[in-house]
């Protein structure tokens, strides 16, 4: 048996969002509400993290410490002309059957926060591949590698991005929250559900949260029948604090050990 150390952080991370979102509450009716207005050109998406952000996270298989992962905020970068975020995902580590080392890069466009660029470079136990993605909001499409040119959607997010995009959601407990921008257009939509606040410990200390429940069209512990829950920090930082899976052969947490905001930051998240 192998413990999908990197695939379930991967799955953490391919819980792609939306610029609009079907929100519902026990007992009322559905409705469609807009996240954010549509910026003009010239004009930076306001978010809660900035050049310079790393958190750092220790990941346990049941009680056994099993690797290491990190979330950062790299310099900001060029991608045709359009400045973006680059954002990098690493996650490291295994048991003395297997190991991984692998790192997903996103480009997100600073002023509509659509991903421009995607990369991935897995290395799990036997497998070792690298996928380049160049994604065309313009046009709703995307190029995978030397492939032909597939269809996407409108201000597409990938793999990488979507938990920086879900911090700047303004979640309420209750509410169910429907997402329709994975730039592969088959997976969508991602649902995620808010289930409630909650104060916690972790490595880096204890912070009031608010916990959600995604779902998504996919196997494994983000399923439509899963029970996985992710912990964001109740703060306008919005950091995930911990994520919790139940598999069928057992437990794998994902828990923060620090974290450094951007410099530009005053405010750490909250704690006690």
């Amino acid at each position: 048996m192998t413990i999908p150390i990197a695939n379930t952080l991967a799955v953490v991370a391919a819980l792609v969002g939306a610029h609009r979102v079907l929100v519902t509450t026990p007992g009322s009716a559905s409705s469609t509400t807009g996240i954010a207005p549509m910026y003009a050109e010239t004009t930076r998406v306001a978010v809660p993290f900035d050049v310079g952000e790393k958190l750092d996270y220790e990941v346990k298989f049941g009680p056994m410490s099993v690797g290491r992962g990190s979330m950062e905020v790299m310099p900001m970068d060029t991608i045709r002309g359009h400045e973006t975020w680059h954002t990098v995902f690493r996650v490291k580590g295994g048991t003395f059957f297997y190991h991984v080392d692998d790192r997903f890069e996103s480009w997100i466009d600073i002023r509509n926060f659509a991903s421009l660029r995607h990369k991935q470079d897995i290395n799990e136990g036997s497998k070792d591949r690298e996928r380049h993605f160049e994604i065309f909001p313009n046009r709703a499409t995307y190029i995978e590698d030397n492939k032909p040119e597939r269809p996407s959607v409108k201000e597409p997010l990938d793999d990488g991005s979507f938990l920086y995009f879900i911090r700047t959601v303004p979640l309420e407990v209750g509410k169910t929250y429907e997402f329709d921008r994975y730039f592969r257009p088959d997976r969508n939509p991602v649902k995620i559900t808010v289930l409630r606040r909650e104060r916690i410990k972790v490595p880096a200390g204890e912070f009031d949260a608010i916990v959600i429940r995604p779902s998504i069209k996919t196997r494994g512990i983000f399923s439509e029948n899963g029970k996985a829950e992710v912990w964001l920090s109740e703060d306008d930082k919005r950091i995930m604090l911990q994520m919790k899976s139940k598999l069928s052969f057992g437990s794998l947490n994902l828990y923060l050990k620090s974290y450094r905001l951007a410099p530009a930051a005053t405010a750490a998240p909250a704690t006690k």
